[in-house]
Formats: C-alpha cells, sequence, structure tokens
C-alpha cells in the first residue's frame, strides 16, 4: 500500500512539544481518521518503525536531537453531545481538540464537570493516558469511554472507565495498551445535578477572595485559570512541560518519621491512609527554585515546573531533572518520579 499523502521526513519538532525542544523525527504524519492509522499499519516501511503518538506535546521531553520514528500527531476536531443518562449529559470530543478549549467550550454550552481541569496544556486525547488532575479533580470523575484504533488488530476499540483502569497520573496506556493503541475520541459524562469541588485549599481560598459565595462552574473556572497563571509560565512563552514531578506517596509511617524530622512538611491524607507529599516543597526545600543548569532551569515561582529559558537541549532538561531527584533522595528518602514521558 502506498504511503499516506501528508507523509513528511525529517520534520523538526520544535513547534509540536511545549518545552520547544528542537529534535528531528524521522517520518511525520498528522492524523486525523482511524483510515489513516489503517494505511500506516499497512504499510511495510511504515509498519517497521518504532511510533510517537503525539498530541499537545505538553508532556514529554524530547532527550536527544532526533527521533527515530514514525510521529503521528492527532489532529482530529469535533465536538458533540451524544446522548444522556439520567445522571449526566454524554460530550465527545475528538483527540486533537485543544483540552482547555474543550473546557470552555462545554462550560459555554451550560455542561460543567471540567472547570477544575481549566487551562491544562495539551489535547484531549491524550487527557486520559495521563488521567490528568488538577485542584482536587481527574478526567476518571468524569470519563465515560473513549475510541482508540488498535495497531495489533487493525481495529477500533471502546474502552470505558473501568478498562482503562485509571490511577494517579496513570492508565491502561501506559501499560498493557502502551505502543499499542491510540486515541480517536473521548467521551464524557458531565453532571447534571452539579456541585462546586472546592476541596483543594487554594481553590477555595480563591473563591472566597472573589467574594463569592455560591459559585458557578464559570465562577470556579475562573479561579482556577488565575491561580495556574500565577504560577505556572505559559508554555506560548517559556518552554515547560507543566508540573514535571508526580507528588510521591509514602505510607503513614513514612510521612509520619518525616514530620518529626520536618515539622514544616506539607502532606495530604489519602483514601487508603497513605499520605501524597509536594514534590513542590521538596524541591524548594532542596533551593532549587530559581536555579538553573545551562539553559534548563526551576521557575521561579513555582518549583515543581522545569523550563526551557532558550535554546536548551532535552538533554540538559534530563540532567537537571536527575540532580533535583538526587537532592530529594538524600535529603528525604524520596524519589521523584517523572511526569512527562522521557523520549
Amino acid at each position: 500500500m502506498n504511503a499516506p499523502a501528508h507523509l513528511q521526513y525529517d520534520v523538526s519538532l520544535r513547534p509540536f512539544n511545549t518545552f520547544g525542544i528542537d529534535a528531528r523525527a524521522r517520518a511525520f504524519l498528522p492524523v486525523e481518521t482511524a483510515d489513516e492509522l489503517r494505511a500506516v499499519r499497512d504499510s511495510d516501511e511504515l509498519a517497521a518503525l518504532p511510533r510517537l503518538v503525539l498530541g499537545g506535546g505538553s508532556n514529554i521531553l524530547l532527550t536527544g536531537d532526533a527521533v527515530d520514528a514514525l510521529v503521528l500527531q492527532m489532529r482530529g476536531r469535533g465536538i458533540a453531545i451524544v446522548g444522556e443518562t439520567a445522571d449526566a449529559t454524554l460530550v465527545r470530543a475528538a483527540a486533537g481538540e485543544n483540552w482547555h478549549g474543550f473546557v470552555l467550550h462545554t462550560l459555554a454550552h451550560g455542561l460543567p464537570g471540567l472547570e477544575n481541569l481549566s487551562l491544562i496544556p495539551g489535547s484531549v486525547g491524550a487527557a486520559p493516558i495521563q488521567n490528568i488532575g488538577a485542584y482536587g479533580s481527574e478526567i476518571g470523575d468524569v470519563f465515560h469511554s473513549l475510541t482508540a484504533f488498535d495497531f495489533d488488530s487493525g481495529e477500533l476499540l471502546s474502552l470505558d472507565r473501568a478498562a482503562c483502569r485509571f490511577g494517579y497520573r496513570d492508565s491502561v496506556f501506559k501499560h498493557a495498551l502502551k505502543d499499542r493503541a491510540v486515541i480517536l475520541d473521548v467521551t464524557f459524562a458531565l453532571p447534571k445535578r452539579w456541585q462546586p469541588n472546592l476541596a483543594y485549599a487554594e481553590l477555595a481560598r480563591e473563591i472566597q477572595a472573589r467574594g463569592i459565595a455560591a459559585p458557578d462552574a464559570q465562577a470556579v473556572s475562573d479561579a482556577v485559570i488565575a491561580i495556574r497563571q500565577r504560577k505556572l509560565p505559559d508554555p506560548a512563552q517559556i518552554g515547560n512541560a507543566g508540573s514535571f514531578f508526580k507528588n510521591p506517596v509514602v505510607s503513614k509511617e513514612q510521612r509520619d518519621a518525616l514530620l518529626a524530622a520536618h515539622p514544616q512538611l506539607v502532606s495530604h491524607l489519602q483514601a487508603d491512609g497513605s499520605y501524597k507529599l509536594a514534590a513542590g516543597w521538596l524541591i524548594d526545600q532542596c533551593g532549587w527554585k530559581g536555579r538553573s543548569l545551562g539553559a534548563a532551569g526551576v521557575y521561579e515561582k513555582q518549583a515543581l515546573v522545569l523550563v526551557n529559558r532558550g535554546g536548551a537541549r532535552g538533554g540538559e532538561i534530563a540532567a537537571l531533572a536527575r540532580a533535583i531527584q538526587d537532592d530529594v533522595a538524600r535529603a528525604y528518602g524520596v524519589m521523584l518520579e517523572p511526569e512527562p514521558v522521557f523520549i
């Protein structure tokens, strides 16, 4: 079978990753439909290449100067109400839709449920892979189902919430379906009987500071956007991938020992009795906030964010991440795990 018409070779990926790393892809294909993925699978040349699926490029770190793979950049568009249940309205979005744009679309159409996840960079199709979350919410809370193309069988998969096996920044797409399934669209069950989720203390304080006694979903979204804009750099201005490290989860015994040695330790009790530590606090306490190694740095306003100060190579950012991990491990006995995927 002939190669897809839009296939390109030796393409810079700088415009397609929010760190702004100038690595070059061996082959590059914009994808809108499942038929284009079938053409890749049926091509002897392309099927033999490793694959890298890109959405908004906001959760990857390109560590080398070249990506010896076929890069599939998902560009499908479309948002529609596709049904309802007694409790929810079902809204489907194509994988290539911008995540924040999709959130704003749902709010503009009177469909709350995603407001706490406002201004997260990336695409709709990438959101389930990471089970993105912020300010007390995760997409797993309002997820209904998704459609994915299975490179093993050449067929479409339909996965419900249970099949996606959501965990903290985790899903089946990082395990059994890794390098196999490509998400085409995602359907969300947005609640008809909505209540604001203000469990996250910083968000509750922001709403209170705005003098809003009974916030609607738009007010919650506005507050989340304001908080994020104060703390996090715009990838269009400073290359970054948002929060670079996961908040580590430790046992009660380990947390109690750490708290005894470090009374200011920031931790949050989880439903299973474990504790989630604030990775940004740990990094800040190790003196990394605002520091740089070459052109790679730690953002001055939020120690959890690593940035490209201009012309950084992926290897420099990876080296900075390792240095931070080593310092936190020495000081607290905790190993931080990166959120972005290293390529």
